[in-house]
């Protein structure tokens, strides 16, 4: 499906502080969380109520920890991230590719391999996420589910200027914008799982629509 991925914002939206490799960026294993204790335990609450047993799920921009329930199984975990090492410390991944989504936004595999796919904490990396989110519907079954987390802590080096320029409720707000202009979802839903006093979390998830939307909604739908 073609996507004008830098047409409906500013210049400069998509530009970083560091241009240079994100392979070499990446290099070096970080086996950290980048969030609070209660903050990733409402995220896996989150993908609980979210994602069924027996799905298949794709972990996208995936590290060492997926997040996911450890008590589901799943029919299988595929993880594409930018850290061998990372990824092979996972274990909730049967398989896991090394790619960079902002060189070649193309992800490899067939279309509907998914029930599911998940994005955790790293959307404010991507340069092109309309093509980005183009390539999730694809391999995606119909009404495959994409669910994209996001809170505030970052690699300032690498999180795109117009990310870093927003408010939190505006970055949901972005993601939210990134379904519709990226067109074939259904109405997107918007969570707020931040646990008081502790690192904020927000869901924006949509499911992948039978056929392509002729012309996104700007609606977007809140659920406590």
């Amino acid at each position: 499906m073609a996507v004008k991925p830098q047409a409906e914002f500013p210049p400069g939206f998509f530009r970083r502080i560091d241009e240079s490799s994100d392979h070499d960026f990446y290099r070096e294993p970080r086996l950290v969380h980048h969030l609070d204790e209660a903050t990733l335990t409402a995220l896996t609450a989150a993908y609980r109520e979210l994602v069924p047993a027996g799905a298949r799920v794709l972990d996208l921009m995936s590290s060492w920890v997926s997040h996911l329930p450890p008590e589901v199984e799943y029919a299988s975990v595929c993880g594409l991230g930018m850290n061998p090492q990372e990824l092979e410390r996972n274990p909730r991944l049967r398989a896991h590719v090394v790619h960079d989504l902002n060189r070649d936004p193309t992800l490899p595999y067939p279309d509907g391999s998914f029930d599911a796919v998940l994005n955790s904490l790293s959307v404010q990396y991507l340069t092109r996420p309309l093509e980005v989110f183009a390539e999730v519907r694809r391999v995606l079954r119909p009404a495959g589910l994409y669910v994209v987390a996001c809170s505030h802590r970052l690699f300032p080096s690498k999180a795109i200027a117009g990310w870093q320029a927003l408010e939190m409720d505006e970055r949901w707000r972005l993601v939210t914008a990134y379904f519709a202009l990226s067109r074939g979802w259904t109405r997107t839903t918007h969570l707020d799982r931040s646990p008081a006093g502790r690192d904020p979390l927000h869901l924006v998830f949509a499911a992948r629509a039978a056929e392509p939307a002729g012309e996104p909604g700007p609606a977007v739908r809140r659920a406590g």
